[in-house]
């Protein structure tokens, strides 16, 4: 009886309320990168947060390019993609990243009038992961 109910517990777990395995929707959550930047320049980003939808798994994720007039041009480009996997997304805030790549420099500024400025320390240590022989910096200037 207890492993009938151990299995059915388990089971319940691991799917979510559309019958969808919640493995599949972690290992999928697991394959987005956290950092998608444009390789030179100086351009706004945003900070997500992507998360399962109806799940407890979640994570934060760094998009900036030069191609995007306005912070939420990068959302409305990122979200639906995002969305088509099986994620819900929330903007977390943005700002501007200045990336040198024959220095090997980023430097994460500003703010998004309007989404707010992201927590930059945030960005900047995902960036890292992705960026790891780069100086990495951040600051509260708006410039």
């Amino acid at each position: 009886m207890l492993s009938v109910l151990g299995r059915s517990l388990i089971s319940r777990r691991l799917t979510d309320s559309v019958g969808r395995s919640v493995g599949t929707m972690a290992e999928a959550l697991a394959k987005i990168p956290d950092v998608e930047i444009d390789p030179e320049g100086t351009f706004k980003y945003i900070l997500l947060r992507v998360k399962v939808k109806d799940g407890d798994a979640q994570k934060d994720v760094v998009r900036g390019t030069k191609s995007a007039e306005y912070h939420n041009h990068i959302f409305e480009k990122v979200s639906p993609a995002l969305e088509a996997l099986g994620m819900e997304c929330k903007c977390l805030g943005g700002g501007k990243i200045e990336h040198n790549n024959k220095d090997k420099k980023i430097r994460v500024f500003g703010e998004s009038t309007a989404f707010g400025k992201a927590d930059h320390s945030v960005s900047v240590e995902k960036l890292k992961t992705v960026f790891g022989d780069y100086e990495v910096t951040w600051s509260d200037d708006k410039k």
